[in-house]
C-alpha cells in the first residue's frame, strides 16, 4: 500500500543528503547514458546496411556473364558469354520449386521524349515478376504483364521523377512518349525506395526490346527471387548449385568468376547477420560491465550511507518498528534514485542520438541511430531489479542489528 508518510522520509532523507544521492544517480544515468549510445550507433549501423539494400528484395539473386578468364575444355580465355532465353527457361523449369520470382533483365540508356522535352535516361526491359524483384511501388496504373510480354506491346512504365521532368504536372497515364525513335504508351508511374536515381529509371516488355533493339533472344542478366521458406544456409546452397550447373551447362571452369557470377542476396544477409551479431555481443559485454560497475557504484554508497544511519535505524526499531519497514524504507528510496537515474541516462542518451544523428549519417554512414523500445523496457527492468539489490542487502544487514548494538553505533 502506498505509504504517505514514508515517502515523506524518503524525500526528506535525499533532500539531507544531496550529494550522496546526486553521486548514487550519477554512476547508473552515466552506465544507462553509455548503454543507450552505443546500442544506439549499433542499431544506425543495421540501419544503413538495410537502407543499403532498400530497392531490393531481401531474398533476390542476379545472374551476370562477361568474358572468360580462363581456358577450358579446349575454349580459349577471352570468349564472349552470353545469356539467351533457353538459359532463362532452363532455370524457371529446372529450379521451379526454389523459385519465388524471376526476370530476364535487358539494359538500354535511350533517349525518352515527350513534346519539347527530352532527355537520357536508363531503360530496362524485365518480365513482369520483376516488381516483386525491384520492390517497385505502383503510384498509378498498372505493371508489365505476361500480355505485354505475349504481345510484344510497346507499353513503358516511368519512374515518379521522370514523370515529372517530361510532364511536370500534367497527367502521364495513357499518354505516348518517343522512346529511341519508336512510339510507347505510359501505362504506370511507380516509386521506389532506392532513391531519385532509381526514380528516373523506365520499364518495358522483355520481348518488345528483343524484337526491335537487336531482332535476337539475347539477356543482359537474370534475376531471381529464391522461395523465402529456405533458410539462408539452404538459399546460399541452392544458389552454389545453380551456378556449378550453368558453368557446365555454358562450358565455364569451375573457377571463372568473371565470366559467370551469381550475387545472392543470402550470402549478403548472412554476412551482415554475423557481423551485427557481433556488434551486439560487444555492445551487450560492454553495457553490462559499464551497468555492473554503476550497480556496483550505488551499491557501496548504500553500504555507506546505511552505516551513517545505523544509530537512526537503532532508534526505530526501539520505538518498535519493524526491521521490514526499515528494508522497505531503504529499498525504496534506492529504487527511487536509481530509476530516476536510469530514466535521465536513457532521455540524455536519446537526445544525444538525435541531437547528432545528421553528422553520423553524413560522415560516417550511420543512419538514423536509435534505441528499440525493447531495450528501453530491458533496461528500465534492470535499473528496478539493481536498485532493489543495491539497496536491500545492506539494509537487511543494519535492520538486524539488536537496538542497544545500533544506537552505540559512531
Amino acid at each position: 500500500m502506498f505509504d504517505l508518510d514514508r515517502w515523506r522520509e524518503i524525500f526528506q532523507s535525499i533532500n539531507k543528503n544531496r550529494l550522496r544521492s546526486v553521486m548514487s544517480g550519477f554512476t547508473v544515468a552515466f552506465a544507462i547514458l553509455l548503454f543507450t549510445l552505443l546500442f544506439g550507433v549499433v542499431s544506425g549501423l543495421s540501419n544503413s546496411f538495410k537502407g543499403a539494400f532498400a530497392d531490393d528484395a531481401q531474398n533476390s539473386m542476379f545472374i551476370r556473364v562477361w568474358k572468360t578468364s580462363k581456358p577450358y575444355k579446349g575454349l580459349q580465355t577471352g570468349r564472349t558469354v552470353q545469356l539467351k532465353n533457353k538459359d532463362y527457361n532452363y532455370i524457371a523449369d529446372e529450379y521451379d520449386s526454389e523459385i519465388q520470382y524471376k526476370s530476364a533483365r535487358i539494359f538500354k540508356n535511350f533517349t525518352i521524349k515527350y513534346k519539347n522535352e527530352a532527355n537520357s535516361y536508363s531503360v530496362m526491359a524485365v518480365n513482369p515478376d520483376h516488381q516483386f524483384l525491384e520492390k517497385t511501388i505502383m503510384d498509378e496504373g498498372r505493371y508489365i504483364n505476361e500480355r505485354d510480354i505475349r504481345e510484344k506491346t510497346k507499353s513503358i512504365v516511368i519512374g515518379r521523377l521522370l514523370k515529372e521532368d517530361l510532364f511536370g504536372a500534367r497527367p502521364a497515364l495513357g499518354k505516348r512518349v518517343n522512346v529511341n525513335g519508336s512510339s510507347f504508351l505510359v501505362i504506370g508511374i511507380f516509386s521506389d525506395d532506392g532513391g531519385d536515381n532509381e526514380e528516373r529509371k523506365a520499364f518495358i516488355p522483355l520481348s518488345t526490346a528483343q524484337i526491335m533493339y537487336g531482332n535476337n533472344d539475347y539477356i543482359s542478366q537474370i534475376a531471381l527471387g529464391y522461395n523465402p521458406n529456405l533458410n539462408l544456409d539452404e538459399a546460399i546452397a541452392f544458389g552454389n548449385k545453380m551456378e556449378r550447373d550453368l558453368r557446365s551447362k555454358m562450358n565455364i571452369h569451375p573457377d571463372d568468376q568473371s565470366a559467370l557470377s551469381v550475387r545472392n542476396m543470402a550470402e549478403a544477409n548472412k554476412g551482415i547477420g554475423q557481423f551485427m551479431g557481433i556488434l551486439y555481443g560487444i555492445v551487450i559485454l560492454i553495457g553490462s560491465g559499464t551497468l555492473v560497475a554503476g550497480i556496483i557504484g550505488i551499491s557501496n554508497i548504500m553500504i555507506f550511507v546505511i552505516k551513517e544511519r545505523t544509530k537512526e535505524f537503532g532508534i526505530r526499531k526501539a520505538l518498535g518498528a519493524k526491521p521490514s519497514s526499515i528494508v522497505a524504507m531503504v529499498v525504496q528510496e534506492s529504487v527511487l534514485i536509481t530509476t530516476i537515474a536510469g530514466y535521465v541516462g536513457l532521455s540524455l542518451g536519446t537526445y544525444i542520438l538525435s541531437l547528432i544523428g545528421n553528422s553520423l549519417e553524413e560522415d560516417y554512414f550511420i543512419k538514423d541511430p536509435s534505441v528499440s523500445p525493447g531495450i528501453v523496457i530491458g533496461a528500465t527492468f534492470v535499473l528496478i531489479i539493481s536498485g532493489l539489490i543495491a539497496g536491500y542487502l545492506p539494509a537487511k544487514k543494519a535492520a538486524n542489528i539488536k537496538p542497544i548494538v545500533a544506537l552505540r553505533a559512531d
